[in-house]
């Protein structure tokens, strides 16, 4: 197996080398990757399915709102009274992200 991931690394690096890959549609740019790459095949089809109905997974919209949190109370200046019931809306949501993960 070693040989091929070998031989696939010298001919993409043989093509960078020659151009070829410049110009290249989406190049520079950061890689969007749809489906997560630690969650079974099976989750991944039913994420697929309800995306496609236009749902979102509760742990993934739970994900989201963490880290909207996250981002929000880096913005808040840290003495501000907000910062502090930011603070603790993002524990309640990480305790309540743990006890779920517990749960299954």
């Amino acid at each position: 197996m070693w040989f091929f991931e070998f031989l696939a690394e010298r001919r993409i690096r043989e093509a960078i080398e020659n151009g070829d890959m410049n110009g290249l549609p989406g190049s520079g740019q950061p890689l969007v990757f749809a489906d997560e790459p630690f969650v079974s095949p099976e989750q991944r089809m039913v994420n697929h399915i309800l995306k496609r109905a236009g749902l979102i997974p509760s742990d993934v919209s739970m994900r989201r709102a963490i880290a909207d949190l996250r981002e929000e109370i880096r913005r808040i200046p840290q003495d501000d009274a907000q910062a502090e019931s930011k603070r603790r809306e993002l524990a309640y949501l990480l305790l309540k992200t743990d006890e779920e993960r517990l749960q299954s």
